[in-house]
């Protein structure tokens, strides 16, 4: 039987495997693509409310600003005027802090001198003494006559019945000539930030600051540590991006819980503060997240179920191929032997001729008869004489080892063997053994003599002018000359 016969169809099968692949890679392509541009609108999306909680908190916290710096001015303006010497305290107190009342969360609103010492007081028409020489805004105003209006580090008041959080205005007081004549400084409870912050919802595990320019937190909602106020934190890798950007937007990890966060920030007006919004990315993310596992689930289901039907598919295609090759292999084999039967033998003959004739390789045909067969038959019956022809066309099969030979039964006792690239020295060996194994088979009960089998063999090369048909013609006058002179043995039809 030839192995090509044998091997089933599989190209249908590797196709509808291959479609079903591409198929399902597709899907899966598309739906990672669309789960990506979903991933990417809803950081957009994430970043416009950002950027839209900053522009409220820069609008509410600079119109605040400007209220505290117009309390100020109004008292540095109102000390320029030399008519209040003369009038009351009541009327000089009114007048040095009429801008002030307007201003939320204040604190105190203090006029100090060169020296530090307290000149007016807003909450008291006799000012209550103190020295605030050792504030870094005094300090500043003394030191540089250009720094405008300035917004201190965050610091408790003295008073111990107060112990809230408080930021400082301030600005310069200087006489025409530009000497140094005091401070003007407005103090402001950061509770204002917490009430600004709590009011917006941004999330259970995100943070709203307020950050001035030297990197010092002024006010965080919620605190994610405590005595977090007044920090230095310039040196985090975050912070320190923000104070050398000013505005933007990015993702990073927190230095403080160590959560990935989409940090949002802006510079209020004109002044040394930072808006900075912290989202959390697990609570952006969470509703994609969840979209995306649901869409994932049902996209591994469809592409589960489109190759498991490939796979049943394939199945069927297997089973019809087995089917086929079956019915194949029954069209094409002799039902006693094994072997190939005469129809498949006169294919492959033809074929093998054709092939020879283009590559001038010599071909070998050897044609087989089993001595004696019908005297044997007679003797040992029907059943006997198949199982010899079997046992015969097994030793045949086992001699002929090469892809490109073909034992085949030719009819009857007869067999035929097609040896292509084979010459009459090689097929020669071949046909020795053939006949030499059968020779030695164990001789059949009741037996007087062992089984043999004669064999005529006809070989064509590139110097034969011989025909397939002279070929076939040959090789049984090879047989019937071996069979007539004393049979068990080879015949060349070369050597006739």
């Amino acid at each position: 039987m030839s192995p090509s016969l044998a091997r089933p169809t599989r190209r249908p099968e590797r196709l509808l495997i291959l479609g079903s692949t591409l198929t399902v890679l597709m899907i899966v392509a598309v739906v990672t693509a669309l789960l990506i541009r979903e991933h990417a609108n809803t950081l957009q999306s994430a970043k416009r409310t950002a950027n839209n909680i900053t522009q409220l908190i820069d609008a509410d916290v600079l119109r605040n600003v400007e209220l505290y710096d117009m309390s100020i001015k109004g008292l540095i303006t109102a000390t320029e005027r030399n008519d209040l010497l003369g009038v009351s305290a009541s009327i000089r107190h009114l007048v040095l802090f009429d801008r002030s009342a307007a201003a939320p969360y204040k604190g105190d609103i203090l006029l100090l001198d060169p020296e530090g010492e307290v000149l007016a007081d807003s909450s008291l028409l006799t000012p209550k003494t103190g020295n605030f020489a050792d504030r870094d805004y005094f300090q500043v105003h003394r030191n540089n006559p250009d720094v405008g209006l300035y917004i201190s580090r965050p610091f408790l008041a003295r008073c111990v019945c107060d112990d809230q959080w408080r930021i400082a205005f301030s600005r310069r007081v200087s006489s025409a000539d530009g000497r140094f004549l005091g401070v003007a400084v407005a103090s402001m409870r950061l509770s204002y930030f917490h009430q600004l912050f709590s009011s917006l919802n941004i999330g259970s595990d995100s943070t709203i600051n307020l950050i001035n320019h030297q990197g010092i937190l002024l006010a965080q909602e919620p605190m994610l540590e405590l005595d977090m106020v007044g920090k230095d934190l310039s040196q985090r890798p975050n912070v320190a991006r923000m104070l050398r950007e000013r505005d933007g937007s990015f993702s990073s990890i927190s230095s403080v819980d160590n959560q990935p966060r989409l940090y949002s920030f802006s510079t209020v007006g004109n002044l040394p503060l930072i808006v900075v919004v912290a989202l959390s990315s697990d609570e952006i993310f969470a509703p994609w997240r969840r979209a995306a596992w649901l869409v994932s689930i049902a996209t591994g289901i469809l592409c589960m179920g489109l190759l498991w039907l490939t796979w049943m598919l394939c199945s069927e295609l297997r089973r019809r191929h087995h089917a086929e090759q079956v019915l194949s292999e029954l069209a094409a084999t002799d039902p006693l032997t094994g072997l190939a039967n005469r129809r498949i033998l006169d294919q492959r003959l033809r074929l093998e001729w054709d092939r020879a004739q283009r590559s001038t390789e010599p071909l070998t045909l050897l044609m087989i008869d089993v001595d004696h067969f019908k005297a044997f038959n007679d003797r040992h019956g029907h059943h006997g004489g198949d199982a010899a022809l079997r046992t015969v066309a097994q030793v045949i099969g086992d001699n002929i080892r090469r892809p490109a030979d073909l034992a085949a039964r030719y009819g009857g006792e007869e067999f035929a063997v097609i040896l292509p690239h084979t010459d009459a020295k090689g097929a020669w060996v071949i046909a020795e053994h053939i006949r030499s194994s059968v020779e030695h088979l164990p001789r059949v009960n009741g037996a007087d003599r062992p089984i043999t089998v004669s064999i005529g063999m006809s070989t064509w090369d590139k110097r034969s002018r011989m025909t397939l048909e002279a070929l076939l013609l040959k090789a049984d006058q090879a047989l019937y000359e071996a069979k007539h002179s004393g049979r068990n043995r080879i015949v060349d039809a070369g050597q006739i």
